[in-house]
């Protein structure tokens, strides 16, 4: 049997985990793989005994061995180079008893973990490329394009394409910029295999909460779910709102996010909406769909940079999973042609008052349309689906990378 150890840089807890990893990890149990999540928790001394132990049960009932580092914050660069050497000498105590065919990064940060245990323990190592990090952190001003930071980073990047032995990226514009020529393929010029996975839905998920649905409110509503400011422009998205009360002063705005001190409430009161015309909470994964399934629109706007074009925004899949359309930003990864492609959403002209009124408009009428929710649940399911899509892909390149196909 093949053993595989997915390295995540990220908490058991964090809903990244809960929706983006664990349901992909249960995909590929499902061809006999042996998989072990390593995660690096950021509030590892909360965790009581018996907490851990009923993790490690309901993990190990999906087929995955849960193994756990403490994650270290301050200072950031010295934290993380030290974060990255415990992760090293962690899975070499691992690989003595669990000797791994497949070190899976999520990510840049543990890339050079299984970089170098795939030279110095053998197996291979499979590169999951989340986006284009040394860029995303430029692209938030954490970095000075340029910066000394910014060139070792896009050295080690370039490291670790050249080391892996697979790769899985989250867009084919990501796919086209990092290995051109590799979509008739599916390889890179140097024969290693690639996929292409962008965030997908488990259609299966079901809430637990009978009462889940009590937030949902009873005037019409716009949604936006998931995090506020850095890339996501928080002042942008009042304004969309805004754009929409005018169009329609019954419409309220259901914000679901765990961003906290934000500013998005004073900016929509700034806007003139009143107490009464909005909702900003938290909710758990598997509630959300549920509550934002009689919105009007639900809306995904980021900055415009270098680093979108490999973003694959979770939102956008959950929202048509919800069988609702979507007014996002422009190019954002491959969202704009599949929203237009497929009659399921509006992309803004550009970010501005005039565009936000012409793209309420054209939502309207696309949301009077009596076949689009089932078009919106249908391209969700084609496109973003975790059992046909994302479940497919991944043991797709597993097999490739186990010579299994």
């Amino acid at each position: 049997m093949a053993r595989s150890l997915y390295i995540c840089y990220f908490g058991l807890r964090e809903p990244l985990v809960q929706t983006q990893v664990l349901p992909y990890l249960r995909e590929i149990v499902k061809d006999g793989v042996e998989m072990h999540l390593l995660t690096f928790e950021p509030e590892l001394n909360s965790w009581t005994s018996a907490e851990i132990r009923q993790a490690e049960q309901e993990l190990r009932t999906d087929g995955i061995t849960w193994h756990r580092l403490k994650y270290h914050k301050h200072p950031s660069v010295p934290a993380t180079l030290y974060d990255i050497t415990i992760g090293f000498f962690k899975i070499a105590l691992l690989a003595r008893k669990y000797p791994f065919d497949i070190y899976h990064s999520r990510g840049h940060i543990p890339g050079p973990i299984a970089a170098v245990a795939k030279k110095i323990l053998g197996g291979q190592f499979l590169f999951d490329i989340r986006g284009f990090m040394p860029e995303e952190y430029t692209d938030a001003g954490v970095w000075k394009d340029g910066s000394l930071l910014y060139r070792l980073v896009k050295r080690v990047e370039k490291w670790l394409i050249h080391s892996a032995d697979g790769y899985v990226v989250l867009t084919e514009k990501a796919r086209d910029i990092l290995f051109p020529g590799s979509l008739k393929t599916g390889r890179d010029i140097t024969n290693k295999p690639i996929e292409v996975i962008p965030c997908c839905v488990d259609f299966e998920r079901r809430t637990d909460n009978a009462n889940s649905a009590a937030l949902v409110p009873k005037r019409p509503f716009a949604t936006h779910i998931g995090a506020l400011g850095g890339l996501y422009l928080t002042e942008e998205i009042a304004a969309l709102m805004a754009a929409a009360r005018e169009a329609d002063p019954e419409i309220i705005a259901l914000l679901l996010t765990r961003s906290k001190n934000s500013g998005i409430g004073d900016m929509l009161r700034s806007k003139g909406f009143s107490e009464d015309d909005f909702l900003i909470k938290s909710s758990k994964p598997e509630e959300i769909m549920q509550k934002i399934s009689n919105a009007r629109f639900g809306i995904s706007i980021l900055a415009e940079s270098y680093s979108s074009y490999a973003r694959s925004p979770t939102k956008i899949p959950e929202y048509l999973a919800a069988g609702i359309p979507v007014i996002a930003s422009p190019n954002v990864g491959d969202v704009d042609a599949m929203l237009i492609d497929n009659k399921v959403g509006v992309i803004l002209d550009d970010l501005s008052y005039n565009s936000y009124i012409r793209a309420v408009g054209m939502i309207s009428d696309l949301y009077k349309d009596p076949g689009i929710r089932n078009r919106c649940r249908e391209t969700a399911r084609r496109l973003f689906s975790l059992n046909t899509v994302g479940g497919v892909r991944y043991r797709r390149i597993y097999k490739r990378l186990l010579g299994s196909e």
